[in-house]
């Protein structure tokens, strides 16, 4: 339920649109060479039809400005009124099929760029269309938006025209009009007020020229100035002036045709604006296309049957709504309601409005549609961006609503073309044991579109090389793609020596299989042929990766099955514990590449060293790596406890810890420079880790010292033993070779 205030506010902004709403409607009609009672029904119907069945909060529906050209040119081709209506209720029955269909979809497709332009160029055409209005030209009917005229003139040579024109009654209440909004907008106290500013300015518009008249001042504003609302004083010439369809043309086909036409414009129109009024509403609330399309169907079959000309979500009824504090659909609805019954009740009031007030409110509308901070966002975003909104704005102004879209559509559809020709398909150098593979990520939808860049890249494939195929994200490759990649496997990878490796294809296509021709793993014959220190560089750049956040995507199921029956390490690590500290990722290895020997501290004892010499002198590994980290829990603890003169037992009840921090404890000599307490936390830190690396050169001598195996290994340089710190802030691990640091 509602609150008061919220239906107060919805209640004004009704009465704003519809005072918007009522002089577009009929001059819409009036261009489209309908009815001026046509117009009116089509906002009526917009109203409370639509506005009762839309799902948009915000949407306000009326007759379209854009379908102007074509409802006169069906007019003419169907050869009266009464057949375009029976036209109209086909078309609103092909739009609730549209809307049954789902065919919504389509709206999800437009580019941004091109909504964001019909914004700019709706609010562009409202300023420059208005600007007459507000000096008291009115030789225009108010509902025009086409940029050239019938008599050879255009928009801007109105504008010109306006300044000989002037009518001084309708200029004082325009251009004071506009000031008073312009006014109220900057002063927060007035914005934030519950009392819409448009109301204000009508009425005080109305008051004015009502004066001006009574006083015989010759700035009183005459009829051809103010809103002009058919006379229909009473019920009975409302249901005279109705009218009805031709049932007896039901048999041509020019009927049909146009019923095509209407719905398709009406369509299209009705989806981007639907998508633009979202993007301005306050809440951000997400309109169903489908739930509009099935409304819009009802609301024009219903004026086909009445007499009404057909209607479209329309963005300038729809900003006037927002602008006016609008956020239900009671707004839209008590519109309806106002259309419907100022007709037959207030008439003669009505026809006291000026043009020029309502011109004022409606540049108001314009600005915020088309800002200056709309266009810089665009040109900031590039030129795929810039060049549709740019094109579909002087397309929309220059032609009408609807070419204006579709030539925006099309431009949008080049750049997007352009984009994916340009755009790079991703692709990394992933360096295994075994040699460089270039693997090719597929993106999760693989179109036709894609085509051209995906081409490009294979020819660019270097000879003799290994290329692998990644499909394990995506979800669709089209026909054509696959074919693509078919006829390279056989013919220029062939040519070219590209040995071409397939990952994550779908068992429905049918001729490409998965089948990976490349090790990525450690196997015997990689592991005779590795020296000591091709092991090392391998470490160093799977480290590289790993900090850099690009690992080698690896198939673990795969590593399983092939490494099941035997293992070739190509090196053992000697690790801490640590939780945060996993060898495996650290250096973005596989299984079976490394021995893991894990202990809290990374000290060395019999077991450590018995567990070292099996993976060098009976599983062959060729490089002994003994690695701290930063931080160390274990190393930290054995300072705090030396420096508090306790053991490990008395400060944490572990039995059997104490052994092992006495090993690092060792290394704790005068040389050291242990203060009997820490100035800061930085100083404690910076001990802590030096000493985690004092440690791992003392692993490494008493490996050497009690391993007479190793260190015949190491002296005939079939293993080598190193040394790494590892950096738990940025991931990297500085290397040792012995108790020098290599970091190359």
């Amino acid at each position: 339920m509602e609150s008061p205030k919220i239906i107060v506010n919805q209640i004004f902004a009704g009465i704003v649109v519809f005072l918007v709403a009522l002089p577009l409607s009929l001059g819409i009609a009036l261009a489209s060479g309908a009815p001026l009672f046509s117009g009116i029904l089509g906002g009526i119907v917009g109203g409370l039809v639509v506005g009762l069945l839309s799902g948009s909060s915000v949407s306000v529906s009326g007759p379209s400005a854009a379908l102007a050209a074509v409802v006169a040119q069906s007019i003419l081709h169907l050869g009266s009124f009464d057949a375009f209506l029976l036209a109209v209720v086909f078309a609103g029955f092909f739009q609730f099929i549209l809307g049954l269909s789902r065919s919504g979809f389509i709206a999800k497709f437009f580019p941004s760029s091109v909504v964001k332009g019909l914004l700019a160029a709706t609010g562009t055409l409202i300023i420059l269309k208005q600007i007459p209005h507000l000096f008291g030209y009115d030789s225009i009917a108010f509902g025009d938006s086409t940029f050239f005229e019938s008599d050879g003139k255009n928009t801007f040579s109105e504008i010109v025209d306006s300044y000989f024109h002037i009518q001084v009654g309708s200029l004082a209440i325009g251009i004071g009009s506009l000031l008073f909004l312009i006014a109220w907008e900057r002063i927060k106290r007035l914005k934030n007020s519950s009392i819409p500013a448009p109301l204000l300015v009508v009425v005080f518009a109305v008051g004015l020229s009502y004066l001006l008249r009574k006083m015989g001042s010759p700035w009183a504003i005459n009829a051809t100035h103010l809103v002009q609302v058919p006379q229909i004083t009473n019920v009975e010439m409302f249901m005279e002036a109705l009218k009805f369809p031709d049932f007896k043309q039901l048999y041509k086909p020019a009927i049909y045709e146009v019923a095509i036409m209407i719905a398709a414009s009406a369509s299209l129109e009705t989806l981007l604006n639907l998508e633009a009024t979202d993007k301005i509403d306050p809440e951000q609330r997400l309109s169903s296309p489908n739930r509009e399309l099935i409304a819009q169907g009802i609301g024009n079959i219903i004026l086909g049957f009445i007499g009404g000309i057909p209607i479209t979500s329309a963005i300038v009824r729809s900003s006037a709504n927002i602008t006016a504090g609008g956020r239900t659909r009671l707004s839209t609805i008590i519109h309806g309601l106002l259309l419907f019954g100022c007709v037959i009740l207030l008439p003669a009031w009505l026809n006291e409005i000026p043009l020029s007030v309502l011109a004022a409110i409606l540049i108001v509308v314009g600005a915020r549609l088309a800002t200056p901070q709309l266009f810089i966002q665009m040109w900031k975003s590039g030129y795929n961006q810039f060049l549709p909104f740019f094109i579909t704005i002087a397309a929309i102004i220059f032609t009408n609503l609807l070419f204006g879209i579709l030539i925006g559509l099309s431009i949008g559809l080049l750049c997007i073309l352009h984009s994916n020709l340009s755009r790079p398909i991703s692709q990394v150098l992933e360096r295994h044991a075994a040699g460089d593979v270039l693997r090719i990520e597929l993106a999760n939808q693989v179109s036709f579109l894609n085509r051209p860049s995906l081409m490009k890249t294979l020819d660019e494939v270097p000879s003799n090389s290994h290329l692998l195929l990644d499909a394990r994200f995506t979800d669709y490759i089209d026909p054509d793609i696959l074919s693509l990649i078919n006829d390279y496997i056989h013919s220029k990878a062939t040519i070219r020596n590209v040995t071409v490796s397939l990952l994550g294809f779908k068992e429905k296509y049918a001729w490409l299989k998965d089948q990976i021709r490349f090790i990525d793993y450690s196997t015997r014959e990689l592991q005779s042929k590795l020296m000591p220190s091709d092991v090392l560089e391998i470490m160093k750049e799977g480290n590289r990766r790993f900090y850099e956040g690009r690992p080698i995507l690896r198939d673990q199921q795969r590593q399983v099955q092939k490494t099941s029956e035997g293992q070739y390490p190509m090196g053992v690590i000697l690790s801490c514990i640590d939780s945060r500290a996993p060898v495996e990722m650290i250096f973005d290895a596989g299984l079976g590449d490394f021995f893991s020997v894990r202990i809290a501290g990374n000290v060395a004892n019999d077991k450590e060293l018995g567990s070292i010499e099996y993976a060098c002198l009976v599983a062959g590994a060729k490089l002994i790596l003994v690695l701290c980290h930063s931080s160390c829990g274990a190393v930290g603890a054995a300072v705090d406890f030396f420096q508090r003169g306790i053991t490990a037992k008395e400060a944490t009840g572990c039995e059997h810890l104490d052994p092992l921090l006495l090993e690092i404890q060792k290394f704790i000599d005068s040389s050291s420079a242990l203060p009997k307490t820490f100035s800061s936390e930085a100083e404690r830190k910076n001990y802590v880790d030096s000493l985690a690396k004092r440690n791992v050169q003392g692993t490494i001598r008493f490996i050497r010292e009690q391993s007479p195996s190793l260190r015949r290994l190491e002296n005939e340089g079939k293993i080598a033993i190193a040394g790494a710190f590892y950096d738990m802030m940025t991931g990297k691990v500085e290397f040792y070779l012995g108790n020098r640091p290599n970091n190359s």
